[in-house]
């Protein structure tokens, strides 16, 4: 009884809930990624880490031509490439017991790269950042939370507000004596025509 509940140890994860709970849904390029990632236990476990994963993955379709063997010529064949553009995993806790009814929150925080590619999908391709929480276990498939996308946006230019002084230089009207601007041609208080 005891080797089959080793080895059913071996090939499924631990009773353990991992969840992520994010600020927002949209980050800018440059700015931090902050959230917390929740830890619920049903059973009684050691953990070698709790760690958060970021990545950014790139997706494009390609054409190659190749050569085709049955049909004896050249052909274009489509494909996906895929690249990883950037990939980080931050550690939110050294080994720890997890007992049955264990609960707690990691907070953690992740810079988005300044000089990054914003999200984006189309027919041809697409940027997708995402991050998942995980549980590592010793000997055991980890426990992970499900993997959330997250909207990266280019950084947005900061508002700027120019403010325009300009001198008028006021002169004395001949008739009322009250000042005017030089640029005008009437006095605005007593309508009478400005002498040069």
């Amino acid at each position: 009884m005891s080797f089959l509940r080793k080895l059913k140890e071996k090939v499924t994860p631990p009773k353990a809930n991992v969840s992520l709970n994010l600020s927002k849904n949209t980050f800018a390029l440059g700015e931090d990624l902050e959230g917390t990632l929740v830890l619920n236990s049903e059973e009684e476990f050691d953990a070698s880490e709790v760690r958060v994963e970021f990545r950014c993955i790139e997706r494009k379709k390609e054409k190659r031509y190749e050569w085709n063997e049955q049909t004896r010529r050249g052909e274009w064949k489509e494909f996906w490439e895929t690249a990883t553009l950037y990939s980080t995993d931050l550690k939110v806790s050294e080994e720890l017991h997890l007992t049955q009814g264990y609960k707690k929150e990691f907070s953690f925080r992740i810079n988005i790269p300044a000089s990054g590619r914003e999200s984006y999908r189309s027919v041809d391709g697409s940027v997708i950042w995402s991050v998942k929480g995980v549980l590592a276990i010793k000997g055991r498939p980890d426990a992970t939370s499900k993997t959330v996308e997250v909207q990266v946006i280019k950084q947005l230019a900061p508002t700027v507000v120019k403010e325009i002084v300009r001198e008028v230089v006021m002169i004395p009207c001949a008739y009322c004596g009250k000042l005017m601007p030089q640029t005008s041609t009437l006095c605005p208080y007593c309508g009478a025509p400005r002498r040069a």
